[in-house]
C-alpha cells in the first residue's frame, strides 16, 4: 500500500532562536541554576535550540514578579479601555510577524505551513483583539428592590494565573489563556510545553515590546516536574489554566487543593463524529478528514472516532479509505504537506504502540500504520484508518493524540448516542444529518461540552470552551473568560430608611 508523500522544497527556513531564556520581572534572563535543555526539530529530530531549563527558583522569581505587579503595579488598577490598547498592540505586533511566528512553529512543531500560517498564528492575533473588545465590557448587573435597596455586581481581578500549555499549536494556545488573563487585569506566570518552546519565547519577545509594565507577564520554560509542579503549589498563584492531559490535570488539582485555587482546565478527548445516512456525506467525508488529519492529528478536539450509520458504512469507509490513502505526508515547510511529523520521538512511539494494541484486539489497520515510505528520518506517522472496531477497544476509547481515525457502524439514533457516550471523555462531538428535529435530539443527548452540527470544528470566541466528563473543568470564551479570572463582588447600597432589627437595647 502506497501513501503520498512529497520532497521538501528547495528552499528552508532557518533556525529563528537558539536561547530561549525566562522573562522575568521584564528582563530575560537564564535559569538560576544555568541549565539548559534542546529542543528538537520534529522533521528531523535534530537539535534547533536550547531552552533554559526552570526549577521552583525561577517559578519564584516569577510568581513574586507577577504578585508584585499585580498589588503594587498599575495593570491591575488600569481603565479597561487601556488595557485594550496594550493587547490590540500585541495583536498587531503578531499580525506584523506573522511569517516569522509561524516559522518558528512550523520549525518546533512539525506542523503544515499551511495550517499554521494561515490558521493558528492569525488566530492568535485575534485572540488578542476579541478580548480587548471584551476588556470594555466587564460589566455586572443591578438588582434593584423597588426603592430600598440598589444592589449591583462587579468584576475585579482575582490576582496571579498559573497558565501551562501543551506542545500542540503552542503559539495559538498561549495566546488563548493570555488575552483574556491580561484583559481581566490579572498577572500571570506562563509554563510552556517543553516539547514546543520556541514560539512562547517569540511570544514573551513580542509582549515585551509591547511594554507592558514588569513582572505583568512572565515566562518560565522547563519540565512539568521541576516547574509545572512549583507553579501549582505556589502559594501566592491563585489560579490555575491548563490545557493537555487528563491524568496531568488530575495532578494539578491535587497539588493545587491546598491553596484552594481556582481551576481551569481543557483536558483530553476522543470525540464522535455520528454520520447519519440522510447527511450530505460528501461534506462529511471532507469534515471528517479534515478533522482528525490536520494539525498532525495532534488536536484535542479531534473527531477520531467516525460513528458511521450500517445503510451507509461500507460506501463511506471505501470513500474515507480512498481520501485517507491520498493525505499528503511531507515535510512542514513545503505548502503542499497536509501532515507534517510527530512532535517527539516518545510520541511517534506511543502513536504506534496502538496499532499493535488494536491489532491485539482484532481491528484492522485499513490505511496507514506506521511510518510512511520515503521518509525515513524525523516522526512521520501515515494518516491511518482503522476498521472492525468495537467501541469498548482500547483503541476506541483511549486518547491517541494522531492522525488516527477508527470507523464504528450503528444502527439507529439510539445506538448512535449509546456508542458516542460510551467513553470517558466529553469534549467535542461532530454530528452529520439532514434532519433538523433529529440534529437537536441527538446535540442534546451527546454528553460533550460542545457539539458541531454540519460542521468540522469552526470556533466562535464568544461561546464557551471545554468539556464534560474526563475532558475538563469550566469554560473559557467569551464572557465566560472573565468568570475564571475576575472575583464577582456584590455591593448593596441602601437607598432609603429600611427598618432594623434593634437588639441589646
Amino acid at each position: 500500500m502506497t501513501i503520498a508523500t512529497h520532497q521538501p522544497p528547495a528552499t528552508t527556513h532557518p533556525p529563528t532562536t537558539l536561547l530561549a531564556r525566562h522573562l522575568i520581572n521584564g528582563e530575560f534572563v537564564d535559569g538560576v541554576r544555568g541549565q539548559t535543555f534542546d529542543t528538537l526539530n520534529p522533521a528531523t529530530n535534530e537539535v534547533i535550540g536550547q531552552v533554559a531549563e526552570g526549577t521552583a527558583e525561577d517559578i519564584d522569581l516569577a510568581v513574586r514578579a507577577a504578585r508584585r505587579a499585580f498589588d503594587s503595579g498599575p495593570w491591575r488598577t488600569m481603565k479597561a479601555a487601556d488595557r485594550a490598547k496594550a493587547l490590540r498592540r500585541i495583536g498587531d505586533l503578531i499580525m506584523r510577524d506573522q511569517a516569522l511566528i509561524a516559522d518558528t512553529e512550523i520549525l518546533d512543531t512539525g506542523i503544515p505551513i499551511a495550517q499554521i500560517k494561515h490558521g493558528q498564528v492569525p488566530r492568535a492575533a485575534d485572540n488578542f483583539y476579541f478580548f480587548a473588545e471584551m476588556a470594555t465590557r466587564m460589566t455586572g448587573e443591578s438588582f434593584p428592590v423597588d426603592s430600598a435597596f440598589l444592589n449591583y455586581s462587579i468584576l475585579r481581578p482575582v490576582g496571579v494565573a498559573g497558565l501551562i500549555t501543551p506542545w500542540n499549536t503552542p503559539f495559538m494556545l498561549e495566546t488563548w489563556k493570555l488575552a483574556p488573563c491580561l484583559a481581566s487585569g490579572c498577572t500571570c506566570v506562563l509554563k510552556p510545553a517543553e516539547w514546543s518552546p520556541l514560539s512562547a519565547d517569540r511570544l514573551a519577545h513580542l509582549v515585551q515590546e509591547a511594554d507592558l509594565a514588569p513582572g505583568v507577564v512572565n515566562v518560565v520554560h522547563g519540565f512539568g516536574e521541576m516547574a509545572g509542579a512549583p507553579l501549582v503549589a505556589h502559594p501566592d498563584v491563585q489560579l490555575i489554566s491548563f490545557t493537555g492531559e487528563t491524568t496531568t490535570g488530575q495532578e494539578i488539582m491535587r497539588h493545587g487543593a491546598a491553596t484552594l485555587k481556582r481551576f481551569s482546565f481543557e483536558l483530553g478527548g476522543k470525540s464522535p463524529v455520528v454520520i447519519f445516512p440522510d447527511a450530505d456525506l460528501d461534506r462529511a467525508l471532507d469534515a471528517t478528514v479534515f478533522g482528525v488529519y490536520s494539525l498532525n492529528g495532534e488536536r484535542c478536539t479531534a473527531g477520531s472516532r467516525a460513528i458511521v450509520h450500517r445503510s451507509i458504512y461500507d460506501d463511506f469507509v471505501a470513500a474515507l479509505a480512498e481520501r485517507v490513502r491520498r493525505v499528503r505526508v511531507g515535510p512542514p515547510s513545503d505548502p503542499q504537506t497536509e501532515l507534517g511529523p510527530l512532535i517527539h520521538p516518545d510520541h511517534w512511539a506511543r502513536v504506534r504502540d496502538y496499532m499493535d494494541i488494536g491489532r491485539a484486539e482484532g481491528a484492522e489497520i485499513l490505511v496507514g500504520g506506521d511510518r510512511p515510505a520515503g521518509l525515513p528520518q524525523g516522526n512521520y506517522f501515515a494518516a491511518t484508518l482503522i476498521t472492525n472496531v468495537r467501541n469498548d477497544m482500547r483503541i476506541a476509547q483511549e486518547e491517541v493524540f494522531g492522525p488516527v481515525l477508527t470507523v464504528i457502524p450503528f444502527a439507529d439514533e439510539a445506538e448512535a448516542v449509546r456508542l458516542a457516550n460510551d467513553v470517558k471523555y466529553g469534549l467535542a462531538a461532530y454530528l452529520w444529518t439532514g434532519d433538523t428535529a433529529r440534529a437537536h435530539r441527538v446535540a442534546h443527548a451527546i454528553e460533550s461540552g460542545m457539539v458541531w452540527v454540519n460542521s468540522h470544528n469552526v470556533r466562535d470566541l464568544r461561546t464557551p470552551f471545554g468539556g464534560a466528563k474526563w475532558s475538563g473543568v469550566g469554560r473559557e470564551g467569551g464572557h465566560y473568560s472573565f468568570e475564571f479570572y475576575c472575583e464577582t463582588k456584590t455591593v448593596h447600597v441602601a437607598l432609603g430608611q429600611h427598618p432594623i432589627p434593634k437588639m441589646g437595647k
